[in-house]
Protein backbone atom coordinates (compact mmCIF):
# COMPACT_ATOMS: atom_id res chain seq x y z
CA UNK A 1 0.00 0.00 0.00
CA UNK A 2 1.61 3.03 -0.83
CA UNK A 3 -0.04 5.82 1.65
CA UNK A 4 0.58 9.67 1.64
CA UNK A 5 2.71 10.02 4.80
CA UNK A 6 1.27 12.25 7.25
CA UNK A 7 -2.02 13.77 5.49
CA UNK A 8 -4.63 13.23 8.90
CA UNK A 9 -2.12 14.17 11.24
CA UNK A 10 -4.38 16.17 14.31
CA UNK A 11 -7.50 14.62 12.77
CA UNK A 12 -9.82 12.97 14.82
CA UNK A 13 -11.69 10.15 12.88
CA UNK A 14 -14.49 7.72 13.22
CA UNK A 15 -15.11 5.28 11.07
CA UNK A 16 -18.25 2.44 11.49
CA UNK A 17 -18.24 -1.01 10.86
CA UNK A 18 -14.20 -1.04 11.38
CA UNK A 19 -14.08 -4.47 13.22
CA UNK A 20 -13.42 -6.15 9.70
CA UNK A 21 -13.69 -5.41 5.77
CA UNK A 22 -13.56 -1.99 4.07
CA UNK A 23 -14.12 -0.05 7.50
CA UNK A 24 -10.93 -1.97 8.69
CA UNK A 25 -9.18 -0.98 5.75
CA UNK A 26 -10.19 2.52 5.78
CA UNK A 27 -9.44 2.93 9.86
CA UNK A 28 -6.17 0.77 9.60
CA UNK A 29 -4.78 3.31 6.73
CA UNK A 30 -6.23 6.53 8.45
CA UNK A 31 -4.34 5.80 11.59
CA UNK A 32 -1.30 4.90 9.47
CA UNK A 33 -1.52 7.97 7.91
CA UNK A 34 -1.27 10.08 11.16
CA UNK A 35 -5.23 10.01 12.26
CA UNK A 36 -6.54 9.37 15.94
CA UNK A 37 -9.40 6.61 15.06
CA UNK A 38 -12.32 5.31 16.80
CA UNK A 39 -14.64 2.30 15.32
CA UNK A 40 -18.14 1.57 15.95
CA UNK A 41 -18.81 -1.48 15.63
CA UNK A 42 -21.48 -4.52 17.03
CA UNK A 43 -18.38 -5.71 18.59
CA UNK A 44 -15.52 -3.62 19.79
CA UNK A 45 -13.13 -4.97 17.71
CA UNK A 46 -11.17 -2.68 15.95
CA UNK A 47 -7.35 -2.55 13.93
CA UNK A 48 -4.73 -2.08 16.46
CA UNK A 49 -4.35 1.50 17.58
CA UNK A 50 -7.68 2.02 16.46
CA UNK A 51 -10.61 2.83 19.60
CA UNK A 52 -12.76 0.14 19.42
CA UNK A 53 -16.47 1.20 20.75
CA UNK A 54 -19.65 -1.18 20.59
CA UNK A 55 -22.72 0.04 19.66
CA UNK A 56 -25.37 -0.53 17.02
CA UNK A 57 -25.54 2.13 14.38
CA UNK A 58 -29.70 1.67 13.66
CA UNK A 59 -29.58 2.76 17.12
CA UNK A 60 -29.94 6.78 17.29
CA UNK A 61 -28.83 6.55 21.69
CA UNK A 62 -25.63 4.22 20.76
CA UNK A 63 -24.30 6.47 17.68
CA UNK A 64 -24.62 9.50 20.00
CA UNK A 65 -22.71 7.57 23.00
CA UNK A 66 -20.68 6.75 20.06
CA UNK A 67 -19.91 9.91 19.12
CA UNK A 68 -19.58 11.22 22.65
CA UNK A 69 -17.18 8.53 23.94
CA UNK A 70 -14.73 9.41 20.58
CA UNK A 71 -15.19 13.33 21.39
CA UNK A 72 -14.11 12.62 25.43
CA UNK A 73 -10.98 9.76 24.37
CA UNK A 74 -9.52 11.71 20.81
CA UNK A 75 -11.12 14.94 20.46
CA UNK A 76 -13.61 16.60 18.23
CA UNK A 77 -14.93 14.61 15.26
CA UNK A 78 -13.39 15.67 12.49
CA UNK A 79 -13.95 12.82 9.84
CA UNK A 80 -16.58 10.38 9.55
CA UNK A 81 -16.82 7.35 7.52
CA UNK A 82 -20.20 5.24 7.46
CA UNK A 83 -19.04 1.45 6.46
CA UNK A 84 -21.39 -0.45 8.71
CA UNK A 85 -24.14 -2.37 6.64
CA UNK A 86 -25.51 -6.48 5.82
CA UNK A 87 -26.08 -7.35 2.42
CA UNK A 88 -29.42 -8.68 3.22
CA UNK A 89 -30.98 -12.06 2.19
CA UNK A 90 -31.07 -13.23 -1.16
CA UNK A 91 -34.53 -13.57 -1.92
CA UNK A 92 -37.27 -12.67 -4.51
CA UNK A 93 -39.50 -9.50 -3.77
CA UNK A 94 -42.09 -11.39 -2.71
CA UNK A 95 -40.26 -13.54 -0.11
CA UNK A 96 -38.95 -10.68 2.31
CA UNK A 97 -40.37 -10.63 5.40
CA UNK A 98 -41.42 -7.35 6.84
CA UNK A 99 -38.65 -7.73 9.75
CA UNK A 100 -35.67 -8.51 6.87
CA UNK A 101 -36.85 -5.37 5.19
CA UNK A 102 -36.37 -3.25 8.63
CA UNK A 103 -33.48 -4.97 9.52
CA UNK A 104 -31.51 -3.93 6.24
CA UNK A 105 -33.04 -0.09 5.74
CA UNK A 106 -32.07 -0.10 9.76
CA UNK A 107 -28.64 -0.99 9.30
CA UNK A 108 -27.67 0.37 6.13
CA UNK A 109 -30.13 3.57 5.90
CA UNK A 110 -31.26 4.82 9.22
CA UNK A 111 -27.90 3.75 10.33
CA UNK A 112 -25.70 6.27 7.73
CA UNK A 113 -28.41 8.86 8.51
CA UNK A 114 -28.13 8.45 12.35
CA UNK A 115 -24.48 9.01 12.22
CA UNK A 116 -23.88 11.85 9.73
CA UNK A 117 -26.53 13.71 11.67
CA UNK A 118 -24.79 13.33 14.95
CA UNK A 119 -21.62 14.90 13.85
CA UNK A 120 -22.92 17.93 11.51
CA UNK A 121 -23.67 20.16 14.49
CA UNK A 122 -19.83 20.10 15.92
CA UNK A 123 -18.46 20.07 12.42
CA UNK A 124 -20.45 23.05 11.08
CA UNK A 125 -19.75 24.99 14.04
CA UNK A 126 -16.22 24.79 13.85
CA UNK A 127 -16.36 24.94 9.86
CA UNK A 128 -14.52 21.71 9.07
CA UNK A 129 -15.55 18.19 8.41
CA UNK A 130 -15.50 15.62 5.78
CA UNK A 131 -17.80 12.41 5.71
CA UNK A 132 -18.04 9.40 3.42
CA UNK A 133 -20.79 7.03 3.19
CA UNK A 134 -20.52 3.55 1.73
CA UNK A 135 -23.44 3.12 -0.66
CA UNK A 136 -23.23 0.43 -3.29
CA UNK A 137 -23.54 -0.16 -7.30
CA UNK A 138 -26.72 -1.81 -6.28
CA UNK A 139 -28.11 1.73 -5.04
CA UNK A 140 -27.63 2.76 -8.80
CA UNK A 141 -28.59 0.14 -11.01
CA UNK A 142 -30.59 -2.38 -8.65
CA UNK A 143 -29.48 -6.27 -8.32
CA UNK A 144 -31.74 -8.63 -8.56
CA UNK A 145 -32.65 -10.91 -5.65
CA UNK A 146 -31.77 -7.69 -3.12
CA UNK A 147 -34.65 -5.40 -2.94
CA UNK A 148 -33.82 -3.96 0.15
CA UNK A 149 -30.24 -4.13 -0.10
CA UNK A 150 -30.48 -2.10 -3.15
CA UNK A 151 -33.23 0.51 -1.99
CA UNK A 152 -31.05 0.84 1.18
CA UNK A 153 -28.29 1.92 -0.90
CA UNK A 154 -30.13 4.30 -2.95
CA UNK A 155 -31.14 5.90 0.16
CA UNK A 156 -27.68 6.09 1.38
CA UNK A 157 -26.77 8.03 -2.58
CA UNK A 158 -30.05 10.17 -2.17
CA UNK A 159 -28.96 10.88 1.22
CA UNK A 160 -25.55 12.05 0.44
CA UNK A 161 -26.63 14.63 -2.36
CA UNK A 162 -29.09 15.89 0.23
CA UNK A 163 -26.99 16.72 2.94
CA UNK A 164 -23.80 17.67 0.67
CA UNK A 165 -25.96 20.37 -0.55
CA UNK A 166 -27.38 21.37 2.68
CA UNK A 167 -23.97 22.18 3.98
CA UNK A 168 -22.47 23.89 0.73
CA UNK A 169 -20.38 26.31 1.83
CA UNK A 170 -19.56 25.59 5.61
CA UNK A 171 -16.41 23.28 4.24
CA UNK A 172 -18.48 20.14 5.53
CA UNK A 173 -18.32 17.82 2.63
CA UNK A 174 -20.10 15.00 2.19
CA UNK A 175 -19.75 12.09 -0.76
CA UNK A 176 -20.66 8.77 -1.08
CA UNK A 177 -18.50 5.73 -3.19
CA UNK A 178 -20.51 3.05 -4.73
CA UNK A 179 -18.33 0.19 -5.23
CA UNK A 180 -19.75 -3.22 -7.14
CA UNK A 181 -18.31 -6.61 -5.39
CA UNK A 182 -15.63 -6.02 -3.09
CA UNK A 183 -13.66 -8.81 -1.76
CA UNK A 184 -15.09 -9.04 2.09
CA UNK A 185 -16.56 -11.00 4.41
CA UNK A 186 -19.88 -9.38 3.82
CA UNK A 187 -20.14 -11.77 0.99
CA UNK A 188 -20.83 -14.31 3.07
CA UNK A 189 -24.14 -13.72 3.62
CA UNK A 190 -24.57 -13.59 -0.07
CA UNK A 191 -25.73 -16.75 -2.58
CA UNK A 192 -22.72 -17.92 -4.92
CA UNK A 193 -25.20 -17.44 -7.49
CA UNK A 194 -25.78 -13.38 -6.44
CA UNK A 195 -22.14 -12.93 -6.44
CA UNK A 196 -21.61 -14.97 -9.89
CA UNK A 197 -24.22 -12.00 -10.93
CA UNK A 198 -22.59 -9.15 -10.01
CA UNK A 199 -18.62 -9.89 -10.92
CA UNK A 200 -19.84 -11.25 -14.43
CA UNK A 201 -21.37 -7.53 -14.84
CA UNK A 202 -17.97 -6.14 -13.83
CA UNK A 203 -15.64 -5.19 -17.34
CA UNK A 204 -12.57 -5.90 -15.46
CA UNK A 205 -13.70 -9.62 -14.22
CA UNK A 206 -12.44 -9.38 -10.98
CA UNK A 207 -13.03 -8.77 -7.08
CA UNK A 208 -12.42 -5.02 -6.16
CA UNK A 209 -9.56 -4.78 -3.17
CA UNK A 210 -10.66 -3.63 0.42
CA UNK A 211 -6.83 -1.66 -0.08
CA UNK A 212 -8.50 -0.34 -3.28
CA UNK A 213 -11.51 0.95 -1.73
CA UNK A 214 -9.94 2.69 1.11
CA UNK A 215 -7.43 4.57 -0.85
CA UNK A 216 -10.15 6.30 -2.75
CA UNK A 217 -12.41 6.49 0.40
CA UNK A 218 -9.49 8.13 2.28
CA UNK A 219 -8.75 10.85 -0.57
CA UNK A 220 -12.19 11.65 -0.36
CA UNK A 221 -12.24 12.08 3.85
CA UNK A 222 -8.77 14.69 3.41
CA UNK A 223 -7.53 18.11 2.74
CA UNK A 224 -7.29 16.96 -0.71
CA UNK A 225 -10.72 16.80 -1.68
CA UNK A 226 -12.05 20.52 -1.44
CA UNK A 227 -14.32 20.80 -4.19
CA UNK A 228 -16.51 18.18 -4.36
CA UNK A 229 -19.99 17.24 -2.51
CA UNK A 230 -22.93 15.73 -2.55
CA UNK A 231 -21.16 13.26 -5.37
CA UNK A 232 -20.87 9.66 -5.74
CA UNK A 233 -17.60 7.91 -6.38
CA UNK A 234 -17.84 4.65 -8.50
CA UNK A 235 -15.47 1.74 -7.79
CA UNK A 236 -16.91 -0.78 -10.41
CA UNK A 237 -14.35 -2.06 -12.51
CA UNK A 238 -16.02 -0.28 -15.29
CA UNK A 239 -19.62 -1.71 -14.28
CA UNK A 240 -20.84 1.67 -13.94
CA UNK A 241 -22.64 3.37 -16.76
CA UNK A 242 -23.48 6.55 -15.05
Amino acid sequence: MVGNDQRFSGRVALVTGASRGIGAAVAARMRDEGARVASLDLRAEAPDGVLALAGDVSRSEDVATAVAQTRDELGPIDVLVCSAGVPGASLSTVDVSDEEWRRVMGINADGVFFCNRAVLPEMVERGYGRIVNVASIAGKEGNPMAGAYSASKAAVIAMTKAIGKDLAGTNVLVNCIAPAVIETPLLAGMSEEHIRYMVEKIPMGRLGGVDEVAALVCWLASDECSFSTGATYDISGGRAVY
